[in-house]
């Protein structure tokens, strides 16, 4: 969305002095482990037992939440990072519960490995939600989603219970080797969060994203622990060290999480400063259509009470309920502005052509011209004012006889008017419309003329045949046509009449006897007519009401 990324909009950069806090950890844990001495023992189970365990539930239920927002989004990243955090997070809540001396009556394998095992399958995940399976093959996360949760869901309830039975291969003291395979993992894991990291840092500059640097420096925060896990000694310092870190890890999140939904107000909006392109090019759309249907709503006069409660429903903020309501208006604001400028059939076309609009179109159409005869004169002797004013008399009382008809305007041009039929919407009886239309237009015309005995009066033309039909123009200014030999004999047509008149081309005239029950109009043959443009004389009649009407 090119909103997020107005220049305008400050750009959010790691400070130095945020770097510097995330490198303080390792720095203290490599000074526990050159000076020994200073690396005291401080043993407490329950403390451990209740800290660690508190921290993990809460942990697990913030990965759950997050796992639910991505599931209604559909977003594979999201689902990924929330897997990250649920593995690290209950693996972490494992190792509270075999913690010796409260449950278990001494450490076994459980206890020792529990925490590594967690995070080296985080990191994986935290890795792949900046890979291409959570971007271009996010398929078969999306598909697999409920299967991959309740497949963690299972490795820990089954961790745990193999773990507090004391069942093999989890019972007993862990294998002397146990801290050289944890050492050499922690390579790889290392690798993996701190290739997440950078991308999610990279993803929050590219975005101005502080949630998504926060999910940089959390996972920073994880290697750190991992780190920990590796080299610290059992009950001393830096074996705390990683428990407070791995805490830190998720109250980070959770806080940066709480300033997302209190900005927000919605769940789902949470996460979307981390959301993969396709996603936010969902979001987008699901905005667009939601605005839309606003704009409708409000067009028909309708309340948008319920349309406001399914939107909430579907996780739109309060915040961003507000800004769709404004735009929706918005656009019903410019769309009444210009609707008059284009034919409503047309406009109704090209909201709905995703791809905007087509190029022309050969089409059966009949068009109608009308102007004014004496319009010359008439403004010669008249202010341009009055001039104006009559034209205007005149043209609001024949746009309603056009719509009546169907007809599109195609355009004014001063006492002229071009009327289509059979252009945007299908009508198989367009020369009958129109010449119904020709005729009522007249009628229209003439009653107000009544009063006013020195006005023009209209004269009218229509022809019916194939034209090209569609928008004509450059990407900075386009209209709608109807090009083509059919549109030039119209014009014809019409100046050949006297005012009052109603004239007709020969196919016309066919289509209108076909269709016409006998004595509802009648035709007069004006014979060959030399028209300007036009090499042969040209059939034309007169179309009227019979004389009884």
């Amino acid at each position: 969305m090119a909103g997020r990324e107005a220049t305008g909009t400050p750009r959010v950069e790691p400070r130095r002095p945020v770097l510097a806090a995330l490198a303080l950890p390792i720095i203290g844990l490599g000074l526990l482990l050159a000076r020994p001495e200073l690396d005291l023992r401080w043993e407490h189970q329950p403390s451990h037992f209740w800290l660690v365990l508190l921290t993990a539930a809460l942990s697990v239920a913030l990965a759950l939440l997050t796992n639910e927002a991505a599931s209604r989004r559909a977003d594979a990243r999201i689902i990924l990072v929330s897997l990250a955090f649920l593995v690290s997070a209950g693996f972490l809540g494992l190792h509270a519960l075999a913690t010796p001396g409260v449950l278990l009556p001494e450490p076994n394998t459980g206890f020792f490995v529990a925490t590594p095992v967690g995070l080296m399958i985080a990191s994986v995940a935290a890795a792949a939600s900046v890979r291409p399976l959570a971007g271009p093959r996010a398929g078969w996360i999306l598909r697999h989603r409920g299967l991959l949760r309740a497949l963690v869901v299972a490795v820990l309830v089954g961790w745990a219970a193999i773990s507090l039975l004391r069942l093999p291969p989890l019972d007993g003291p862990p294998p002397d080797q146990a801290g050289t395979l944890v050492a050499v993992a922690a390579i790889g894991t290392v690798a993996l969060y701190g290739y997440a990291a950078w991308r999610y840092a990279v993803i929050g500059r590219r975005r101005r994203s502080r949630f998504a640097l926060i999910i940089a420096a959390a996972l920073v925060l994880l290697a750190e622990a991992m780190v920990a896990v590796a080299f610290s000694r059992s009950w001393h310092l830096s074996w705390w060290e990683w428990h407070l870190l791995m805490s830190a890890a998720f109250v980070l999140i959770a806080l940066g999480a709480r300033h997302e939904y209190r900005r927000t107000g919605s769940l789902v909006a949470t996460f979307e400063p981390i959301y993969q392109h396709a996603t936010l090019q969902q979001i987008d759309r699901w905005h667009g259509r939601a605005i839309a249907e606003m704009s409708a709503a409000e067009s028909r006069g309708e309340p948008l009470d319920e349309l406001l409660a399914e939107l909430r429903r579907e996780g739109a903020s309060s915040d961003q309920l507000a800004l769709m309501v404004e735009a929706a208006r918005e656009v019903r604001r410019v769309d009444e502005l210009f609707a008059p400028y284009l034919p409503r059939a047309y406009a109704d076309r090209l909201r709905a052509a995703p791809g905007g609009p087509t190029p022309p179109q050969q089409r059966e159409v009949s068009v109608l011209f009308a102007d004014l005869a004496g319009f010359t004169s008439f403004s010669e002797e008249h202010e341009p004012t009055e001039v104006i004013g009559m034209l205007n008399e005149y043209w609001e009382t024949a746009v309603p006889v056009i719509e009546a008809a169907g007809g599109a305007i195609e355009h004014f041009a001063g006492d002229g008017i071009l009327v289509l039929f059979n252009t945007a919407d299908d009508q198989p009886d367009h020369p009958v419309r129109a010449v119904r239309c020709a005729l009522e237009l007249v009628r229209a015309a003439d009653r107000v003329a009544e009063t006013r005995p020195r006005w023009p009066r209209f004269r009218v033309g229509v022809n019916t045949g194939p034209a090209a039909v569609g928008t004509v123009g450059g990407a900075g200014r386009r209209s709608f046509a109807t090009i083509g030999d059919t549109t030039n004999l119209g014009s014809r047509l019409m100046g050949a009449g006297s005012p009052g008149q109603t004239v007709i081309s020969g196919a016309t005239r066919a289509a209108i006897e076909k269709a016409v029950d006998a004595g509802e109009l009648e035709t007069v043959a004006l014979g060959p007519m030399t028209l300007k443009g036009k090499r042969d004389p040209v059939p034309a009649w007169v179309v009227r009401y019979p004389s009884a009407r």
